[in-house]
């Protein structure tokens, strides 16, 4: 089990994520668990990371998205050194010709 912050979580939130059938599902699951906020900044981060995935340079990205550049430099870490996760959600994307910006 992987750790995220202090405490190790019991996977169940992602277990049942990936149970989700559709993007209808993900829709629905997602506005019932988290606040508009919280979406909003979630798909404003991963618009950034579609972007600096692509290579477009981080004033660019201000300009588009609105993303602060602090959101910008967590994002890029998170590419560079992270988990892996965004890169290879953005390759799959890629590869199923999904990935947008």
């Amino acid at each position: 089990m992987t750790k995220i912050g202090k405490k190790e979580k019991t996977g169940e939130l992602y277990r049942a994520i990936l149970r989700l059938k559709n993007e209808r599902d993900c829709y629905d699951f997602f506005q019932d668990l988290c606040t508009v906020s919280e979406l909003r900044a979630m798909e404003q981060r991963f618009q950034v990371a579609v972007m600096l995935h692509d290579g477009q340079v981080y004033h660019e990205i201000l300009r588009k998205t609105g993303a602060s550049s602090a959101t910008i430099s967590r994002v890029s870490r998170s590419l560079n050194y992270g988990a892996g996760g965004y890169e290879r959600l953005l390759d799959r994307l890629r590869d199923a010709g999904e990935e947008q910006t």
